[in-house]
Formats: structure tokens, C-alpha cells, sequence
């Protein structure tokens, strides 16, 4: 049984393509990056199940529009002070291969 969509053929997924990224060429700063956009990511997922079912922004077809803004605009501006971020850069930056 083969399963595709429009969005992703699994035919075309290789196993461990991710194998040969040689770790010693991300610098710092980068993995600094990538770990304050994860704790931003996580942040807007923990705000948008959090505020799904509240009137925080009203009613109706707009205030899902500004939920997602509020969310969106509150883990950009908190990314890299909760703290995961750098747990997550301490564990990367030590166990580097």
C-alpha cells in the first residue's frame, strides 16, 4: 500500500537523509537561533490551545484572526526568556558530533 497526497509522496522519503549533516559547520549563533525559534514555537503552541476556547478577543470570524496575531506577536517578543531555549542549546552545544 502506498500512501502520497498532494503535499508529501512518501515514495520520495529517504531513511537518515539527515546522516551526512556535518554538525561542526552550525555555529553559535545559528544553534542560538534555531533554539530561540523552537522555544517561540512551543511558546505559540501552549497559547493557542490555552486561548481556543476563551472570548479573549471577542466573538466571531475576526477574533480567530486576532487570536493568532496576539499569539503570534507574545512567543516572538518571549522567545529565549523561558527558559528552554537555552536548556536546549546547553544539551545541542554539548552532545555536538
Amino acid at each position: 500500500m502506498q500512501i502520497s497526497n498532494q503535499f508529501t509522496d512518501i515514495s520520495t522519503l529517504k531513511p537518515n537523509q539527515f546522516k551526512n549533516i556535518n554538525s561542526n559547520s552550525v555555529t553559535e549563533q545559528n544553534l542560538k537561533n534555531v533554539c530561540n525559534d523552537f522555544e517561540a514555537f512551543f511558546m505559540n503552541q501552549l497559547l493557542e490551545i490555552s486561548l481556543k476556547s476563551t472570548n479573549v478577543a471577542g466573538e466571531g470570524v475576526g477574533s480567530d484572526i486576532i487570536k493568532g496575531m496576539y499569539t503570534d506577536s507574545v512567543s516572538q517578543k518571549s522567545s529565549g526568556s523561558l527558559g528552554i531555549s537555552d536548556m536546549l542549546y546547553k544539551f545541542l552545544s554539548e552532545n555536538k558530533k
